[in-house]
C-alpha cells in the first residue's frame, strides 16, 4: 500500500539558507531511490522570525520508506554529515510522521 512521508520544519528565518541548501540535497537524493513515486513541499511564514516547511514524499510502502532511510544515513555517514546536530546548532524542530493514502 502507498505510504507517505510528511515532515514538517519550523526554522528560524536567519536559518533558511544553510536549511534549504541541505534540503536541496536531500530531495534529489531521494528521488533517485528504490520506490519513490513524487514528493513536494510547502512553506508559510508562520512568524516575524519563523517559518513552517512541510515535505510531502509519496513511496510505493512502507518498505520502500524503510529502505530509503537506510540509503539516507549511509549517504550522511559517508560525508560525514550530522542531521540532528545541524538541526539542534540551526534551532530547526521537526515532526515526522507515516500516512497511509486515503481513500476517500
Amino acid at each position: 500500500m502507498q505510504k507517505v512521508l510528511i515532515d514538517t520544519f519550523i526554522v528560524p528565518k536567519k536559518s533558511e539558507l544553510e536549511f534549504f541548501n541541505r534540503v536541496k540535497v536531500n530531495r534529489n537524493f531521494i528521488k533517485n531511490l528504490p520506490g519513490f513515486i513524487q514528493d513536494s513541499s510547502y512553506i508559510r511564514e508562520k512568524s516575524s522570525n519563523e517559518i513552517q516547511f512541510v515535505t510531502v514524499a509519496s513511496w510505493e510502502n512502507e518498505e520502500a520508506i524503510s529502505n530509503a532511510k537506510k540509503e539516507v544515513q549511509a549517504s550522511y555517514q559517508k560525508e560525514g554529515f550530522d542531521m540532528p546536530g545541524m538541526l539542534e546548532r540551526l534551532g530547526i524542530s521537526i515532526e515526522r510522521g507515516i500516512f497511509d493514502v486515503s481513500k476517500s
